[in-house]
């Protein structure tokens, strides 16, 4: 085991790496960030910060030699810095699960293997790939890159073989998945923990809705029968196993109308839809992170009470600061914000997490306050 007062690095510098220090500085953990932004949240709370671009040979080295052991704070890590991590420390989640979902053919085509079902996709490398796509996956669809892409980017809905050959070009012609866009009941996604002992641990199911391609909330517990939340928690331990995975993972499940289950995405690290369990849950999933990291038991999470996470975008700073006192009076309501320099439209600035009585007040109250936070022009 990896105890406190050791030094655990980060690869990436954004508002995952800074909940990941900071919930390691309470844990009694030094925290090491490499990330090229002079101004990344993460570096901004840890220890130390070597802004240095990932495939910096003499800054990896660095991290390599300060740290006990190192984690990810995105997937779109270069595969070469990984690798040269990994010759000289302990480096968790595993270089091969972290390839797998850095590109979505890969993943998709890795998890149908393993027998985990998807949406029907093709894989498109060329405009005769594309051709044949459509001729096979029925629209409405879904075009997606199949690397980058994140938040509704990279992403177009085509109705018909004009609009995807359109989507293609705009997308640069670089590889590409057709997804079929099935009817949904609602989206779901689990957070696990595995530790390298294969010990493994589940938080309760969230319930995500989306606007524009980006996660606007995320409740908790989930509107779905007992049976069905169990199902999505066996899929996703079955899935960490299948992959020897370590570390957390989080696994976004499209729930049919025929309430079957079909896994979107992975993402190796902690996830949009788990930062519910930061004052929901008793244990959050930053905590498990480091627990996996450092191969300490991983704790046993259980809900405390209903909540809704609602993300900040970067839109409510369109009037202004936002009016953060219609937070901070609201009983349940917990403000996160990521220490992000610059607000733009879509760029995720923060997060409510509102806790009440059942899930559907606790949305409510989420919508509620963060409508409360836009600045109006008052009218003389």
């Amino acid at each position: 085991m990896i105890l406190p007062g050791a030094a655990v690095g980060v690869l990436g510098g954004g508002q995952l790496g800074r909940m990941f220090a900071l919930q390691a500085h309470t844990m009694g953990y030094r925290v090491v960030v490499l990330d090229p932004d002079p101004h990344s949240p993460a570096g901004a709370v840890a220890d130390r910060h070597l802004q240095a671009p990932y495939d910096d040979e003499s800054a990896l080295a660095e991290l390599s030699r300060s740290c006990a052991a190192i984690t990810t704070e995105f997937e779109n890590v270069p595969a070469v810095a990984l690798q040269r991590l990994s010759r000289a420390s302990i480096v968790r989640p595993p270089i091969h699960a972290v390839a797998t979902t850095q590109d979505r053919i890969a993943e998709k085509t890795y998890l149908q293997s393993e027998g985990f079902a998807t949406t029907a996709f093709r894989s498109i490398q060329s405009r005769r790939d594309l051709a044949t796509a459509v001729s096979e996956i029925p629209f409405p669809a879904i075009l997606k890159t199949s690397r980058l892409g994140y938040d509704g980017k990279g992403q177009a809905v085509v109705t018909n073989e004009s609009d995807a050959v359109v989507a293609f070009e705009r997308f640069g012609q670089v590889p590409c998945v057709l997804e079929e866009r099935v009817l949904l009941d609602r989206e779901l996604s689990v957070i696990v923990a595995r530790g390298a002992d294969g010990e493994i641990a589940t938080f309760p199911v969230s319930e995500n809705r989306h606007r524009d391609g980006i996660l606007e909330t995320s409740l908790v517990p989930a509107r779905i029968s007992a049976q069905l939340a169990q199902q999505a928690r066996e899929l996703a331990v079955a899935l960490a196993g299948a992959m020897r995975y370590v570390g957390v993972l989080g696994i976004e499940l499209f729930v049919t109308r025929g309430e079957q289950l079909l896994v979107n995405e992975m993402a190796p690290r902690p996830h949009n839809s788990g930062h519910y369990t930061m004052d929901a849950c008793s244990a959050d999933q930053f905590e498990q992170q480091l627990r996996a990291l450092c191969g300490l038991p991983l704790a046993r999470p259980w809900l405390l009470s209903p909540v809704a996470m609602i993300n900040l975008l970067g839109d409510l700073w369109s009037g202004g600061e936002p009016r953060w006192e219609e937070a901070l009076r609201r009983p349940g309501v917990r403000l996160h914000l990521y220490g992000k320099t610059e607000a733009r439209p879509g760029r995720k600035m923060g997060h409510l997490n509102c806790l009440a009585p059942d899930a559907e007040q606790a949305l409510a109250l989420a919508v509620e306050t963060r409508d409360a936070l836009v600045r109006r022009e008052t009218t003389p």
